[in-house]
């Protein structure tokens, strides 16, 4: 059954009209909004990412991986604890798998990194941070930059080209498995712009960014699914997942559930769009976007009275290195006991947004492998 489309204009005028109710009174509809996502996916078990063998693995104590959704590594050498990786299959319109979110990889996970990258058929990187911020390390680099080529465990990394653009960089690389002749072309979009704690201060340049990153992804057959990652892989990832699959949606005539999106992506990794300023920023770059960039500047969110708007985007103050200092907030486990049919209730895709779309790929419809 396929969705009913409606023409770009009206989506733009519903929208704006939306918009507009929410940032009424001091954005009280969107602080009404985001509050009641606070508690969604947060029952939902980490047991592997918090076990002892992988908490170093792990770039902050307790952001950790859904277990029903994470992505599993091959086993090496028959060690049980080598399947894990920091990182979880979101959906983005089409699939369970349209996306893969995670941490900027550690020193000790970046072999475990491009392993993902090659055992996914990924094709497609994203990054959405800067390697440090002052003197905190978001994210190790984990690519040469001059053209060259590097070693992680059995991956040979190749820097082929890097290309600027206005705000990012589009850095062309060959990997190859050691002993493999088999060569794959990898690109990574690197938009360091967006600062750690914050928002993208330019609207239009993360629009222009993220609708470069969509024609490529509708262009080319995907293999595999897209990675995308910021430091923790949850705040500027989840935000830019979000915007990119609505931008989807409208292209195609359907109207953005944003409220929606952003609840099915918390039940596949937790705190995706993480703060109330990033919830506000997916809806004015929607807009800025569908306008063709003629939309009126956004709200301010100053002062919003969000308990998750406190933390800092992508990394909370707490979550500085892995340095001791603890989480504000518990951890949110769920009893080994708990029924299995808790979880296929909640992920029944009657209940997820892709009941707005037809079964087929989000971006290249029968070209994506599951």
């Amino acid at each position: 059954m396929r969705a009913q489309t409606f023409p770009r204009a009206q989506i733009l005028a519903e929208l704006n009209l939306q918009c507009q109710a929410l940032a009424a009174n001091d954005n009280r509809g969107f602080k009404q909004e985001f509050e009641e996502l606070d508690d969604v996916g947060k029952n939902l078990p980490t047991r592997a990412g918090d076990s002892k063998a992988n908490r170093e693995k792990n770039r902050y104590p307790y952001i950790l991986p859904y277990d029903h959704c994470r992505v599993r590594l091959s086993v090496q050498n028959s060690q049980p604890h080598t399947d894990y990786i920091n990182a979880n299959f979101v959906p983005g319109g089409g699939s369970e798998r349209d996306f893969i979110c995670t941490q900027g990889p550690l020193h000790n996970t970046t072999a475990d990194f491009w392993r993902m990258v090659w055992e996914q058929n990924v094709r497609i990187i994203v990054m959405v941070t800067a390697l440090r911020h002052k003197d905190i390390v978001l994210c190790d680099r984990y690519w040469p930059l001059e053209r060259c080529t590097v070693e992680h465990g059995l991956i040979q990394v190749t820097t082929v080209t890097r290309k600027q653009g206005p705000d990012y960089f589009i850095t062309t690389i060959h990997l190859r498995q050691r002993a493999c002749p088999t060569v794959r072309t990898i690109t990574q979009y690197y938009y360091p712009a967006w600062p750690d704690r914050g928002i993208p201060k330019d609207i239009s340049s993360l629009c222009a960014f993220t609708e470069h990153v969509r024609q490529e992804l509708k262009a080319i057959p995907l293999l595999g699914p897209a990675v995308v990652h910021c430091s923790a892989g949850v705040g500027r990832s989840g935000t830019f997942v979000t915007l990119l699959w609505l931008m989807q949606l409208c292209a195609r005539g359907i109207r953005p559930d944003i409220r929606g999106a952003v609840e099915d992506l918390r039940l596949h990794r937790m705190w995706m769009v993480q703060t109330l300023e990033q919830y506000i920023f997916v809806h004015h770059c929607l807009l800025h976007w569908l306008s063709g960039g003629t939309s009126p500047c956004r709200p301010q969110v100053q002062g919003a009275s969000s308990k998750t708007n406190q933390q800092s985007q992508d990394q909370p103050h707490s979550f500085l290195g892995r340095s001791g200092r603890r989480h504000r907030h518990h951890r949110h486990t769920v009893p080994s006991h708990q029924p299995q049919n808790t979880f296929q209730q909640i992920l029944n895709p009657g209940m997820l947004l892709r009941r707005l779309l037809p079964s087929s790929s989000l971006f290249n419809p029968g070209s994506h492998a599951p």
